[in-house]
């Protein structure tokens, strides 16, 4: 297993890590805004920039990197905070806090970063879409790809084709619980989940009653899985009363 260090502080992860998980074993935060550990890193929003030296290098040279997806080398060298690194985490929180100049994530960031307000135009319909691109991965992760992102430079956005409903929602509601700053809206109430400008049936636990998923997210998952559809209208809370039934009768054979 390759053994660095992170601002001096040697670490050994495992041989598939990334920087970003060397420095989280060093105890050392990087901050990240389109890193989730449930998805294949991607290094869009630049803001884990790290400097890095490996082996064979001159030993003044240092490369910056996105530590959430550059494979780690045993003997490496990491810097998280050097003059550089931090200069380029201000300029694209400078950014984003032009563009979302309302969102509190971003100004508290930015704020960390010694940043109190923009210092360019900032925008005149300011949105919390930061465009970490993690609700569009997640839904092509889950095999829907209902969303993309659109456009390019100013006008880029993340939106529906056509912004109309799209036809492909199961309305599973990954992309809303996946973003950072909880910016795309959707409502819930009587049996139905709104979202995408879609409207849900929803499945709910025959015991319990409680609405569990939606009818097109539980014919999306039973159709890859093979599993029953019933299986997805159960709650968690009857599956446990279940196993814990099964559970009481057995017997120890010792």
């Amino acid at each position: 297993m390759p053994t660095l260090t992170v601002n001096g502080k040697k670490v050994t992860v495992g041989q598939d890590a990334v920087i970003l998980d060397a420095a989280r074993a060093a105890g050392v935060q990087v901050p990240t805004l389109c890193q989730f550990d449930g998805l294949e890193p991607w290094g869009g929003c630049r803001l884990c920039v790290v400097d890095m030296w490996q082996q064979g290098w001159d030993a003044d040279w240092f490369k910056m990197v996105t530590a959430c997806n550059h494979p780690v080398a045993d003997g490496m060298r990491v810097v998280t905070d050097s003059e550089r690194v931090v200069e380029t985490r201000r300029v694209v929180l400078d950014l984003l806090l032009a563009r979302c100049p309302e969102t509190p994530l971003i100004q508290r960031l930015a704020a960390e970063h010694g940043i109190a307000a923009t210092s360019y135009e900032p925008n005149p319909t300011p949105t919390d879409c930061i465009l970490c691109g993690l609700c569009t991965r997640v839904c092509d992760h889950i095999g829907v790809s209902a969303i993309a992102s659109v456009n390019r430079g100013w006008g880029r956005e993340i939106a529906p084709p056509f912004h109309e409903a799209p036809p492909d929602c199961i309305g599973c509601l990954a992309c809303a619980e996946v973003c950072p700053t909880q910016c795309i809206p959707y409502s819930e109430g009587a049996g139905q989940r709104r979202i995408w400008d879609k409207d849900f049936e929803m499945l709910c636990d025959p015991v319990t009653g409680e609405a569990v998923i939606t009818k097109a997210q539980a014919e999306h998952f039973a159709r890859r899985s093979g599993v029953p559809q019933g299986y997805f209208a159960t709650s968690d809370t009857s599956k446990r009363r279940v196993m814990a039934a099964t559970f009481a009768k057995l017997k120890v054979v010792g």
